[in-house]
């Protein structure tokens, strides 16, 4: 090879370095004479001068192996994002990497919830989740009230009562039949609701109904009630709003009534939600308004589906709170009687609204409607979904309004109901709550669709049983079982004699201890107190059951 050198060794020549960088050429003094070093000495050669010029050799600088100190982690490393390796700035101390793990999840966080408010932001206005809402007590407890238990809902999970079968002991009424061509609605080819306000619509208490006043004074049963009344009961453990319900011991006999314009004659929507809705009463998806709005659909639902001018089937004695001449809806009443006891009867009055022969056979139906206000709060439009995913459809509203589809159930098995209709109505648009559509009808055996949504008639009936064997432990007199606005659990107070009547009026007080009366909101944050300083109980947060 050309201008190479080539120094000639043998083998047992010791080698001490391959290459020295530290010999400085240019001071002759520090040059070695060592005949090791010389064997790799070359800077006599000449093709090696043009290498060793001083100007040259100037220009080699000693370069430091060590890293180059980092910044310590601050805002310019935060916001410095480096997207083809976001990791090659990142510190690499442990302390530090720790500490930017927490801050990069706290970011996450806080990028979720800013998200989750974006797309839950309805009407303009951002709402708390539903856990943190407040709800009002469905009757005002009053000072002079007594507290005697309070019964959690935990305690009703684990009570199974049986009881046989029940007997009929009178119906009343008339039906008239169902209409097939509804069960072949769809969104496709919808039908307007229809408003009848020609019809009459009864929803009358115990005490009031001339029947069980006639069955009570002939010893049939101990226990009078309603079937909304014992499925507001047997389904209680499912409820979130508040409810209320007067029990009246007279002699050894128990009455469960409801009060004169009380929840229970209205319909709950979106009750067992997690999406809150609108607190201002006047607002048309406010829970109050929806509740006014979903009884006015079911009523008018439950008279359109039916069969204009047709055969009617009418039971042993006519409608009993009717007038002689007057137009009144199509319902049948059934006043069925369980044992509970050896010496213990339970009479309750059952609402059938429609009839459907076929094969020479006689079905009895309950006729029920659930209503679609705005798709957004249910995340599922029915309009492009219940035709091809009925299934989600039901999955939500049973999610959404699972213990008012619970008591609609109840009832229907307290009746005898051979099918249970759901019919699906909707707003013609969302902001207009006075015209609607029927999308589609769905037909369900009570037993089956009990089932399904996990309704236990054991279960139900033992909490019943519980609270019929606790009132009438009871001395003979008023009483009111509420459930509690913000806990699962039901309270029963002692109320005076003529408590909820028409003419009840407190006992003034003297003129020096009056007090003007408060507003009503100070007037429900007494009641809260009141009943928070009776209890002693801590507050929780009510969650929907599943």
């Amino acid at each position: 090879m050309v201008n190479v050198p080539f120094a000639p060794f043998s083998r047992s020549d010791k080698l001490g370095r391959i290459a020295d960088w530290t010999r400085n050429l240019n001071n002759p003094s520090n040059r070695r004479n060592n005949a090791n070093d010389s064997v790799f000495d070359f800077t006599g050669d000449d093709s090696f001068a043009a290498t060793l010029a001083a100007d040259e050799d100037s220009s080699f600088r000693l370069v430091d192996g060590k890293p180059p100190p980092r910044p310590k982690f601050g805002p310019k490393w935060r916001f410095h994002h480096h997207h083809n390796n976001p990791s090659r700035h990142l510190p690499q101390r442990r302390d530090e990497e720790v500490e930017a793990r927490k801050r990069e999840a706290e970011k996450e966080r806080a990028r979720r919830d800013r998200l989750y408010h974006n797309n839950h932001r309805i009407g303009g206005g951002q709402h708390q989740r539903r856990e943190a809402a407040v709800f009002k007590s469905s009757v005002e407890i009053q000072p002079e009230w007594n507290m005697l238990e309070q019964i959690p809902f935990s305690t009703f999970s684990k009570l199974s009562f049986s009881v046989p079968e029940p007997e009929d002991l009178l119906c009343c009424g008339a039906l008239e039949s169902y209409d097939r061509t509804y069960d072949r609605l769809t969104p496709k080819n919808e039908r307007r609701l229809e408003r009848f306000k020609n019809r009459n619509f009864f929803k009358v208490t115990t005490t009031d109904d001339p029947v069980i006043r006639r069955l009570a004074n002939e010893d049939k049963a101990t226990v009078f009630a309603t079937d909304a009344i014992l499925s507001t009961l047997m389904c209680s453990p499912r409820s979130v709003y508040s409810w209320d319900i007067v029990v009246q011991r007279v002699g050894n006999k128990l009455f469960f009534d409801k009060r004169d314009g009380s929840q229970l004659d209205l319909l709950s929507v979106h009750e067992t939600s997690q999406e809150p809705l609108p607190e201002s009463k006047d607002d048309i998806n406010s829970a109050h308004s929806l509740s006014v709005e979903a009884a006015y659909i079911n009523q008018n639902f439950s008279q359109q589906v039916l069969v204009k001018e047709g055969k009617k089937v009418s039971f042993e004695e006519p409608n009993p709170f009717a007038n002689e001449g007057e137009e009144v809806a199509s319902a049948g009443y059934r006043y069925r009687r369980w044992k509970l006891d050896n010496d213990m009867y339970l009479v309750a009055r059952c609402e059938l609204q429609s009839v459907l022969e076929s094969n020479n056979q006689r079905q009895f139906l309950t006729l029920n409607a659930l209503n679609e206000f705005d798709p957004k709060y249910s995340g599922v439009d029915w309009r492009q979904k219940l035709e091809t995913q009925r299934g989600a459809v039901l999955a939500t509203e049973l999610k959404n309004n699972s213990n008012k589809m619970a008591k609609w159930t109840a009832q229907a098995l307290l009746g005898g109901a051979d099918l249970m209709k759901l019919g699906y109505v909707s707003r013609v648009h969302p902001r207009d709550h006075f015209n609607h559509v029927i999308l589609g009808v769905v037909g369900y055996k009570p037993r089956d669709f009990a089932a399904q949504i996990n309704l236990n008639m054991a279960n139900m009936w033992g909490i019943v049983k519980s609270i019929v064997d606790l009132c009438m432990k009871l001395n003979e007199g008023k009483y009111v079982l509420v459930k509690d606005p913000s806990k699962p659990q039901v309270r029963i107070y002692e109320v005076p004699a003529d408590a909820f009547e028409n003419d009840y009026v407190e006992e003034p007080l003297p003129e020096d201890e009056q007090a003007q009366p408060p507003t009503e909101d100070v007037a429900n944050g007494l009641s809260s107190e009141i009943s928070v300083a009776a209890t002693d109980v801590e507050d929780k947060e009510i969650t929907a059951v599943p």
